[in-house]
C-alpha cells in the first residue's frame, strides 16, 4: 500500500537518516565511555541524535559540564577525520536529488564541520539550509532546530516533513508539531507518524506549492 502526503518543505536529519555513521559513532562514544565505567547498552541508548556534551550530561549527571563542553570539542574533532565507513543510507542521493527545487534543509546535531565530512564522504550534496549544533541552544529532542529550520524556509511547522531515524530527533520532530517519517529498523520503536525501512521507499514528486511524498 502506498501512502501519499504533501508538504511544503522537508526537514532531514544526517546521521542514521542521510548518512551511515553508526559503525564510527559507536566505537568512539564507546571508547570514551570505558573510563567511566558505564554501561554499553546505556551509552548506545543515549547518545544517538543528540549534541555530545548533552549525552555526556545524561550518562554523568554529577560532572561539570564544562568538562562535557571540552571532551565535546575533542570528540567532534576527531568524528570529523574518522569518516571510514560513513556512507549513504540506500535512496539518500536520489531523496536529495529530487528536492533541488523543493524547500528542505539539514536539521543535524552535528557541527557544521562534522556535517561537511560525513556528507563528503557519503558523497551526497548538502542543502544550502542547515541548521547545526552552532546555530541552536537546545539540542533534540527539543524541538528548536525544526522550529528554526521551518522559519527560516517561511513555513509553518505543521506545513514541514521531518526524515529521522532516533529517538531525540522523532520527538523533537513530532514536539514540533510536524509529520515525522521514521527511517531505518529501530525507528518504529519511538512513534514516528510514518515509517520506511530505507529512503529507496520514498518518491518525491515537486508540486507548485511544495513536494508529493510517497511511501510505499
Amino acid at each position: 500500500m502506498t501512502t501519499t502526503l504533501h508538504a511544503h518543505a522537508v526537514l532531514l536529519d544526517m546521521d542514521g537518516t542521510l548518512v551511515d555513521s553508526t559503525a564510527v559513532v559507536e566505537r568512539l562514544w564507546l571508547e570514551w565511555a570505558e573510563p567511566h565505567g558505564l554501561d554499553r547498552d546505556t551509552v548506545l541508548d543515549v547518545v544517538h541524535g543528540r549534541q555530545g556534551h548533552q549525552s555526556m550530561s545524561i550518562l554523568l549527571p554529577e560532572r561539570d559540564h564544562a568538562v562535557n563542553l571540552v571532551e565535546n570539542a575533542e570528540m567532534l574533532a576527531r568524528e570529523s577525520v574518522e569518516v571510514d565507513g560513513v556512507v549513504e543510507v540506500p535512496g539518500a542521493a536520489e531523496l536529495l536529488r529530487s528536492l533541488q527545487s523543493v524547500p528542505h534543509a539539514i536539521v543535524t546535531s552535528a557541527n557544521v564541520a562534522l556535517m561537511t565530512a560525513r556528507m563528503t564522504a557519503a558523497g551526497l550534496r548538502i542543502p544550502e539550509l542547515h541548521i547545526t549544533a552552532e546555530r541552536v541552544s537546545r539540542s533534540k529532542p527539543d524541538p528548536e532546530g525544526f522550529v528554526l529550520a521551518a522559519s527560516a524556509l517561511g513555513f509553518d511547522a505543521a506545513d514541514c516533513v521531518v526524515f529521522e531515524d532516533s529517538e531525540a530527533g522523532i520527538q523533537a520532530g513530532l514536539a514540533a508539531g510536524m509529520t515525522v517519517i521514521g527511517v531505518g529498523p529501530l525507528a518504529p520503536a519511538h512513534g514516528p507518524t510514518h515509517h520506511v525501512d530505507d529512503l529507496t521507499r520514498i518518491a518525491l514528486a515537486p508540486t507548485d506549492d511544495g513536494v508529493e511524498i510517497q511511501i510505499s
